[in-house]
């Protein structure tokens, strides 16, 4: 049984990135919120423009200025003004003065300006009895960024600061990457849909969508598969199909020790080398990593004949990807599966949609509110709210049951509090590491 850092740095280890040739998109600006930037961007445009203001007041030389005193104030005439947006009329000569507005761009010859709070005017005249210093308020053309230089590397989310960035450079189409598309499949004849009647025995499938939740706020594009009765052909038919659809394929339950568990039997019949068959964690030991080649089809049977899996493929939009398919058998417990999924999925999510950084989940340290229990066998995971307090992270411990099958206390958490293997408690008050999941 691998630890929980063994398993991650094996799971990244296997992701291959998606290509940043092949796998890339041209969107509008308004529709890449949220998407990875595939190639870098560079900008012919100096940041800012020109020359120009950071205050409104009035343009001067400095050497009309930089002696001047209370007692010897310059006086100058004012022989332009210069709204935003508009173009200086005039030059700026020894002993003149022009009116600008925050932003406005530098008329020439001037070269510092001054506030209006500090200055007299009187019609045309202007008197500055306190000496400004060199450039004040002006904004050079090119010191924030330089054309033709880096303006944003490839590999980056696109979030509201980097596309203003790719607005004021007027990149109106962007090159990302294409999302990442994971099917999802459960597993289990007790599992109905939520639009189904229950009928007794039966449980409702909501990992189906729990999954496709978190990985709708990933970035990622879900294909969901429904549920899968526990047999062994349609669950073949099931996965091999996803393996041509998809970068990652997620199932739910079945990856157990159960007379029904037939997930590994027959991921080995479907040719794939399994990699991880459970974790050191708690919830969420029964996690299975697979990884597909994708160079040849899987021929299955329905009893009667036998076809390549990849004729009954729907359309899709995309080419069949071309790297090794990903695959992870989630536990069947709602609990478990989201530990897993925040744990171990979603960086391997994020590092194959291209991200350069930042895959591993977030890490704080904090203090728990209460006291927290483990067995000390396994690296636990309990779920709650962490709090930012005076500067300090607190972690409060959802109330009810810590089970795997308890679903209920999950909801309105953001946080998960860790106890390493080997310890048993943490009391209230100690310091607790805490994984953000919200």
């Amino acid at each position: 049984m691998l630890s929980a850092q063994q398993a991650e740095a094996l799971i990244l280890n296997l992701v291959q990135p998606l290509d940043s040739q092949q796998d890339v998109e041209q969107v509008g600006l308004l529709s890449s919120l949220g998407r990875i930037l595939a190639t870098p961007v560079t900008s012919q445009l100096d940041f800012p423009h020109w020359d120009n203001s950071a205050m409104d007041g009035y343009a001067v030389r400095f050497a009309d200025v930089q002696t001047c005193s209370a007692d010897n104030p310059a006086i100058l005439e004012v022989v332009d003004e210069i709204p935003a947006g508009a173009i200086p009329r005039k030059p700026i000569q020894p002993g003149q003065a022009a009116r600008i507005l925050t932003g406005s761009m530098m008329p020439d010859g001037a070269d510092t300006v001054i506030m209006q709070e500090v200055v007299k005017r009187e019609g045309d005249r202007l008197f500055v009895s306190t000496p400004p210093k060199p450039q004040e308020f002006v904004r050079q053309r090119g010191v924030y960024y330089r054309s033709g230089n880096l303006l944003l590397p490839a590999g980056i989310p696109l979030n509201a600061p980097e596309i203003a960035v790719l607005a004021a450079a007027q990149c109106t189409q962007v090159t990302v990457y294409r999302r990442v598309r994971v099917a999802i499949l459960s597993t289990g004849d007790e599992l109905v849909s939520p639009d189904q009647p229950l009928q007794l025995g039966q449980i409702v499938d909501s990992n189906q969508y729990a999954l496709a939740s978190l990985l709708v706020q990933a970035g990622a594009e879900p294909l969901l598969l429904g549920v899968v009765p526990d047999n062994p052909e349609p669950l073949k038919e099931a996965i091999a199909q996803a393996v041509h659809q998809a970068d990652i394929i997620l199932s739910s339950g079945g990856v157990s020790v159960g007379d029904y568990d037939y997930v590994e039997r027959i991921l080995e019949s479907l040719g794939a080398e399994i990699h991880v068959r459970s974790v050191a964690v708690r919830p969420g030991k029964p996690l299975t990593v697979a990884t597909f080649k994708r160079e040849q089809g899987v021929e299955v049977s329905d009893g009667q004949e036998t076809r390549d899996i990849r004729q009954s493929i729907p359309h899709s939009p995309f080419p069949i990807p071309h790297s090794p398919c990903l695959y992870f058998g989630l536990p069947g417990n709602p609990v478990s599966a989201l530990v897993n999924m925040w744990r171990f999925v979603l960086p391997a999510l994020r590092k194959q949609s291209g991200l350069v950084r930042s895959w591993e989940p977030c890490w704080v340290k904090g203090k728990t509110r209460q006291n927290l229990k483990s067995d000390g066998k396994r690296e636990t995971y309990l779920w709650g709210r962490s709090h930012l307090v005076d500067g300090e992270y607190e972690f409060e411990l959802a109330s009810g049951s810590h089970l795997s099958g308890n679903l209920i206390n999950l909801a309105q958490t953001n946080a998960l509090a860790v106890i390493p293997v080997g310890q048993t408690l943490i009391s209230s008050g100690e310091s607790v590491q805490i994984m953000q999941i919200a």
